[in-house]
This record gives structure tokens, sequence and C-alpha cells, in this order.
């Protein structure tokens, strides 16, 4: 087989991800191309970003989206703000794209892969690190951190009915105090001039329902999510989901739909209503939400929050995999 690779761009990236014939996997949002676009023009200003497409033929079968630093590469992105990163791969030729990639590695000079918050389901775990160790390679894979998912049935009653018994009592218990106190109402703002607003509730909640996410919002960190939420949303994956009571917000919750996976990203509430349990409740609702409009799979992302786990999701270690070539 007659295999190129090339440097390529991120509106390269793009091309290949709204061609029709190419196959690749793009496992989730955080390493798509508008996602990987948004954090390099925030955070990327201190690596060198270097793109490697690998072709059979005409046919795109891999891409590496890798950044350099002082003769380490890494997956473009970092664990503040990506929850997961990969590379993008077309199933079933992972073995011939990683070996034109660490070949490619070596006569550039890398000396050192430091793969952060990869899956056990990662092209790097499954594919990319057995393949070093079955070439003499030196491999060392950590668990770096944990996510919490968990596969939706077919409807919201089902889902209460597999929760434990005394997490199914709290949650209707909570849900019924809520109901009691007004009109309830739980909504999903993706597009459109309502964003504005409700991003702009959102950082008041974010930054007054703890003191850790109020020291993580800095201004930077603002712009980064403006600019997030403005290019998600063009492409259709951002999903802001706002719990209100009388109309006004309690919660307000930033997720990405994509793939039938809603992804939790981030959230808030109103601290004035901690005692109706908002925050909670907010997630609960956004779970309910996704169950009616078909969603296959709820993704609590990133973290060992006690909620994740009283709420259904079931823990996936991630890891970091340091690979020597």
């Amino acid at each position: 087989m007659n295999y190129s690779i090339v440097d390529d761009t991120l509106d390269g990236l793009k091309s290949y991800r709204a061609g029709s014939g190419q196959k690749l996997n793009w496992s989730s949002p955080f390493v798509l191309p508008e996602w990987m676009q948004v954090w390099t023009k925030s955070f990327g200003n201190e690596a060198e970003i270097r793109i490697r497409t690998v072709k059979a033929g005409d046919k795109v079968i891999g891409i590496a989206p890798l950044m350099v630093k002082d003769g380490t590469a890494l997956l473009v992105g970092d664990t503040d703000v990506c929850d997961y990163l990969d590379f993008i791969v077309t199933p079933g030729r992972e073995k011939e794209f990683f070996e034109v990639i660490l070949d490619d590695l070596k006569k550039s000079g890398i000396k050192r892969l430091d793969l952060k918050h990869v899956r056990p389901d990662s092209a790097v775990l499954t594919g990319l690190a057995p393949l070093a160790q079955n070439n003499g390679l030196a491999v060392e894979t950590v668990k770096d951190n944990v996510s919490y998912e968990m596969d939706l049935p077919a409807s919201f009653e089902e889902y209460l009915e597999a929760l434990s018994t005394k997490q199914r009592h709290e949650v209707r218990r909570k849900l019924r105090r809520l109901n009691e106190e007004g009109r309830i109402e739980y909504r999903s703002v993706g597009q459109g001039e309502a964003i504005g607003p409700a991003m702009e509730t959102f950082y008041t909640m974010f930054v007054e329902s703890r003191q850790d996410k109020a020291n993580f919002m800095t201004e930077k960190m603002k712009l980064f999510f403006n600019f997030l939420v403005d290019v998600t949303s063009k492409a259709g994956l951002l999903k802001l989901g706002v719990l209100e009571l009388d109309g006004k917000p309690l919660a307000e919750i930033m997720c990405f739909d994509y793939n039938d996976c809603i992804y939790l990203y981030n959230s808030g509430y109103d601290p004035n209503y901690v005692s109706l349990s908002a925050g909670l409740l907010s997630k609960v609702l956004a779970i309910k939400d996704s169950i009616e409009k078909g969603r296959k799979k709820f993704d609590f992302l990133k973290g060992a929050e006690t909620y994740k786990s009283h709420l259904g999701g079931r823990e996936v270690p991630l890891y970091r995999c340091m690979i020597t070539i």
C-alpha cells in the first residue's frame, strides 16, 4: 500500500469531516476541528501545532492532531477544558496509521509522546500503545482521572427504576418539592438571540455556586467559553439547559449534543435556591429531556463528583499514556 503523510490545517480537517467518502472516527466533541480551533486560538500560543494526516492512496486513514513542546508531542488540547483526547482514525486501519505516525515522529526528532485523558476505548490505548510495545518502545500507562456515563433507556420512568431505591426516592422527593413551589420549566437553548442572555445568567450562576468555579472562570477562560459557545452553536452542538421556576432561572447547564450522546460540560445554579436542590435537579431534567429526544447515552464527563454515580453514571477510567520513541 502506498502511504503519504502531509502537514494539515484545522480547515483541512473540517473538509475531511464534511466529506461523504471519509469514515474517520471523530470520537467526541473534543476532537472535532471546531473544538480544536477554539482551543488553539485561546490557549495554543505556547506550542507548535503539528497536524499530520495519513493517506492510503487518496483516502484519509487517520489524523494526528499534535502539538510539540521541547521534543515531546501531545494531543491538541488540555485537560482543563478538553475531557477526552485522541487521534482520529478510520476504524480497522489503526495499525497501518500508527506505524506511519511513529515512523514520522521518529524522523522529525520527537523523543516522547505524552497523551493525557484517553479513554479505555481510545485509539491511543487500543491501537497505538499495543503497537508501540510490540515494536519494543517503552510504554507507561497510568490512571489519571475518571469520567462517568450511562446508557439511556426508552423512558424516564425506566431510568428512575434503574436507580438504587434510596436515590430513586430522593430524586422523586426533590422533584415533587420543586414542583410544589410553582410552575417548573426545563428548556434547551441552542441557537439564536436567546443564547446571549442565557450565557450571562450562566456566568453569574457559575461563579456564585462554588468558589473553585469562581477561581476557574478568569477573563481568559470566559473568552474561551464565549468563543466555544459561538462556534458550537453554529455547528449545532450546543445545548444550554435552563431550569426555571415561574419564569426565573434557578440553574443552567452547558451540554453538547453529539452522536446520540449528551455531554454535560459545565453547570451553575443560583445559591438562593440550594434548598430546592436546583443544581442537581437541572441535571435530572437534562437526563429526562435527553431520553425524550431519543438520545442513547448521557456523559457526565470528567470528575468524581458523588452526584454522578447517584444519578446512575458508571465510572470510566481515564489514562495518561507516555511512549518513548
